[in-house]
């Protein structure tokens, strides 16, 4: 069965939620160690904003830290309640957006890894979302965000990769860049996610994606112009050293004064 295309980008449906737990499983992916380093130190609530199924919400979880997460996707976020439920935590979860979610609750840090960020394609929402992060962290409070490197647009964007499901699936995605907006410093991408089963295609799934990508001097007057303070950026995970001009992530650090 053939789903009409999504009208709405960034959506991470069925599929793409399934896909995600197979190509990053918990605790496999080089950033969980960095955070779960970085974040042993805090004391008090952890939100992470965009948690997906618990990739890195679930190893801090496991160790000892109070967090709690949103996403706009009801597939990730119902894969995120299976997993905490399986290992015996029940988090706060909620199904939100970057661009109004509202807590009550002031928050000792902030993260958002993996590039997440980058789904926001829009400069002026970006900067709503930075001022909202800020609002909800407490006094001190730390910001923590993975940016993907600006370089990731001059890539070809266009792939094809597979996995075997649980049940014997195999389930693949074909990825093609339709638009690259050099000014707006923004690509999409038509994904296309598909099922098959005893060599038959059984379901597929159309789902357009958008990002935006930022410069590492942009990124932190941006993070200056929503409040923050104590701005730092390293590259590749590796605290010890500056960006370089090849990292595929960059991880910036902010306070709220």
């Amino acid at each position: 069965m053939f789903s009409s295309p999504n009208t709405t980008t960034n959506r991470y449906g069925a599929i793409a939620a399934e896909i995600y737990d197979l190509d990053k499983p918990i605790g496999s992916m080089p950033d969980t160690a960095f955070h779960l380093e970085r974040f042993a130190a805090i004391d008090g609530p952890i939100l992470e904003p965009a948690c997906g199924s618990g990739r890195t919400l679930l190893p801090l979880l496991e160790a000892g830290r109070d967090v709690a997460g949103f996403d706009a996707s009801a597939e990730m976020l119902d894969r995120c309640k299976a997993l905490c439920a399986e290992r015996g935590f029940a988090p706060d979860l909620s199904l939100q957006r970057f661009e109004d979610f509202t807590y009550q609750t002031a928050f000792a840090a902030i993260l958002v890894p993996a590039g997440s960020f980058t789904l926001i394609d829009d400069f002026v929402v970006a900067m709503e979302v930075l001022r909202r992060f800020h609002a909800h962290l407490a006094p001190g409070g730390l910001l923590t965000i993975d940016i993907q490197s600006l370089a990731t647009l001059a890539a070809s964007g266009e792939g094809r990769r597979s996995w075997t499901a649980d049940n014997g699936d195999l389930l693949t995605i074909e990825a093609r860049r339709v638009t690259t907006d050099w000014l707006a410093q923004r690509e999409t991408s038509h994904l296309r996610y598909d099922r098959w089963r005893d060599n038959r295609l059984i379901e597929s799934q159309l789902e357009p994606m958008t990002q935006r990508y930022w410069g590492r001097d942009e990124f932190a007057l941006a993070l200056g112009a929503a409040g923050f303070s104590n701005i730092s950026v390293v590259g590749g995970y590796d605290r010890r050293r500056a960006p370089r001009a090849n990292d595929r992530v960059l991880t910036f650090e902010a306070t709220r004064a």
